[in-house]
C-alpha cells in the first residue's frame, strides 16, 4: 500500500525588481503550496530550498540580483541550504554566463519556465489554478498582470528580450482572477502590463482596454482599479472615458514618458514628439479633471545634450506632473541603443537626475500644500508606530504619496476607506484627520 511521503522541504521565494516580477513570484508560491509545500516570500532563514526571482532591468538591479544569488550561494557552499534555484529576467537574458559563474546554482529557469522550476521540484503545474493566486501585499490590494511582453522597439529598454512579444490574457479569465481576489479581501487592483494600451491587439484585433475595465468593474466588491505602464504613442483616448465614467477607476495614470526633447525621444524610437505627448496630457486633464499623472523620465541617454536636457527640465515645469520618478540611462547589451556611444559621463547622469528630481520636488510641494482643506477619500495600508499610513485615489502603493494620520484615540483597521480632512502638507505626505 501507497504512503504519501511528507515533505521536509521548507522554500523561500525571494523577489528582486517590480510589480510584475511580484505577481510571477505569487504564482509561483500558489502553485507550490498546492503541491503541499511550505514557503515564504522573502521570508526567515529556516528554509532550505531558496528561489531568487530576478530583475535584469537596468545594472543596478542587475548587481542587486547577483549579489543575491552570490549571497545564497555561499550559505549553500556553507551547508546552510540545500538547493538554490534562480528564475526570472536576469536568469532568461544571462542563463549561459550566470550558470558559468555561478555553479552553486542547482539550475536556471527563464521568464517563462514556471512548469520546468515546478517539475525540477518534483511539483505538478496545476491548470486548475489559473485565476487563483497567494498575495504577498497587505491583503486589500493587489496586482493583476493583464498582458506578457512587450512589441515595442524603444532604443534603450531589454524588456522585450527577457519578456518576448506582447501577449494578452482573456478578459474572461482576467475577470475570474479579480473575483478571486475580491473573495479574499482584496480592494484594489493595480493593473499592470509591459504596455498596457496595447492589451487585446493579438486576440481581439483591437486595443480592447476599456471594455476590460468596464468588464472589472462590474466585480462586486472591488472598490478601486489602478493602470499602470501605459505608452503614450497613440494613446486610446477612449480610456479617459471609460475613467470619467466609472468611479470604480481611479483618477490616476502612470504613462512613462521618458523625455520631450524631439531629437531625443527620436533616438529613443518612442514613436511620439513632445507636441503630441502634450495632447494626450492635455486630453486627460480635461475629460478628467484633477486626474494624478505619474510619469518617469530616463536621463544621460546616448547623445543627450545639456540642451536636451534643460528642454526636458522646462517640460517637466510646464507640465506640472503630480508624480515622477527619474532614471538614468543603463548601457544594455542587444539593445538598439547599445550600438551608440554611451558619451554622458555617470556624474553628468547623476547630477542630471538630481536637477530634475529637485525641480519636481518644489512641485509636488506646492500641489500637496494646495490640498490642505480638502477632503479626500483615504484607503489604510498600515500602521507605523503612533500614525495609520493610508493613500488616496492619485496615489499607487510603495511609490507614491502617503497621507499620515495620528492614531491616538481612534482605531483603524488596515484596508479601511474613510474620509479625511487634510491639515499639513510635505513635499511628498499629506496629514489629516479622519471625517465622518
Amino acid at each position: 500500500m501507497k504512503t504519501k511521503t511528507l515533505r521536509q522541504d521548507k522554500v523561500n521565494v525571494i523577489t528582486m525588481g517590480c510589480s510584475k516580477n511580484l505577481v510571477d513570484s505569487e504564482n509561483i508560491i500558489t502553485q507550490l503550496m498546492a503541491n503541499d509545500f511550505e514557503v515564504d516570500h522573502d521570508g526567515k532563514e529556516d528554509a532550505n530550498v531558496v528561489i531568487i526571482n530576478t530583475c535584469g532591468f537596468i545594472d543596478l538591479a542587475k548587481e542587486e540580483s547577483i549579489n543575491t544569488i552570490l549571497t545564497y550561494a555561499d550559505k549553500k557552499n556553507k551547508g546552510q541550504i540545500d538547493k538554490l534555484y534562480v528564475t526570472g529576467c536576469l536568469s532568461q537574458r544571462y542563463k549561459d554566463n550566470l550558470e558559468e559563474g555561478i555553479p552553486e546554482v542547482d539550475a536556471f529557469f527563464g521568464t517563462m519556465e514556471l512548469p520546468g522550476l515546478l517539475n525540477r521540484l518534483e511539483a505538478d503545474y496545476k491548470h486548475e489554478l489559473i485565476g487563483e493566486r497567494f498575495i504577498t501585499t497587505p491583503a486589500h490590494y493587489a496586482y493583476l498582470k493583464i498582458s506578457e511582453g512587450c512589441n515595442r522597439t524603444c532604443s534603450f529598454c531589454a524588456i522585450p528580450l527577457m519578456r518576448g512579444d506582447h501577449v494578452s490574457r482573456p478578459i474572461e479569465e482576467l475577470v475570474a482572477s479579480a473575483e478571486h481576489l475580491v473573495r479574499n479581501g482584496v480592494k484594489e487592483l493595480m493593473l499592470i502590463a509591459q504596455e498596457l494600451t496595447y492589451y487585446g491587439l493579438d486576440i481581439y484585433k483591437k486595443r480592447a482596454l476599456p471594455e476590460l475595465l468596464d468588464a472589472l468593474c462590474a466585480v462586486e466588491g472591488l472598490q478601486w482599479i489602478r493602470l499602470h505602464y501605459a505608452y503614450p504613442s497613440k494613446f486610446p483616448r477612449n480610456i479617459f472615458d471609460v475613467m470619467a465614467a466609472q468611479p470604480k477607476v481611479c483618477n490616476y495614470l502612470d504613462i512613462p514618458l521618458q523625455h520631450a526633447s524631439d531629437a531625443v525621444l527620436k533616438r529613443m524610437r518612442r514613436q511620439i514628439t513632445r507636441k503630441e505627448t502634450e495632447d494626450v496630457i492635455a486630453y486627460a486633464r480635461k475629460t478628467v479633471p484633477g486626474i494624478a499623472i505619474r510619469t518617469t523620465f530616463l536621463v544621460g541617454h546616448p547623445g543627450e545634450t545639456e540642451e536636451e536636457f534643460e528642454e526636458l527640465c522646462e517640460f517637466v515645469k510646464t507640465m506640472r506632473f503630480e508624480r515622477l520618478g527619474v532614471f538614468q540611462y543603463s548601457h544594455e547589451e542587444d539593445t538598439i541603443a547599445h550600438d551608440y556611444p554611451d558619451d554622458v559621463p555617470a556624474e553628468v547622469k547623476v547630477d542630471r537626475a538630481n536637477r530634475l528630481m529637485a525641480i519636481q520636488q518644489e512641485i509636488s510641494l506646492e500641489l500637496n500644500e494646495a490640498r490642505v482643506g480638502e477632503t479626500l477619500r483615504v484607503i489604510i495600508d498600515r500602521k507605523d508606530n503612533d500614525v495609520y499610513v493610508g493613500r488616496t485615489e492619485f496615489d499607487s502603493p510603495e511609490v507614491d504619496n502617503e497621507v499620515l494620520i495620528p492614531a491616538k484615540d481612534i482605531y483603524l483597521r488596515t484596508g479601511d476607506m474613510i474620509k479625511v480632512k487634510v491639515n499639513a502638507a510635505t513635499e511628498y505626505d499629506l496629514e489629516g484627520v479622519p471625517v465622518a
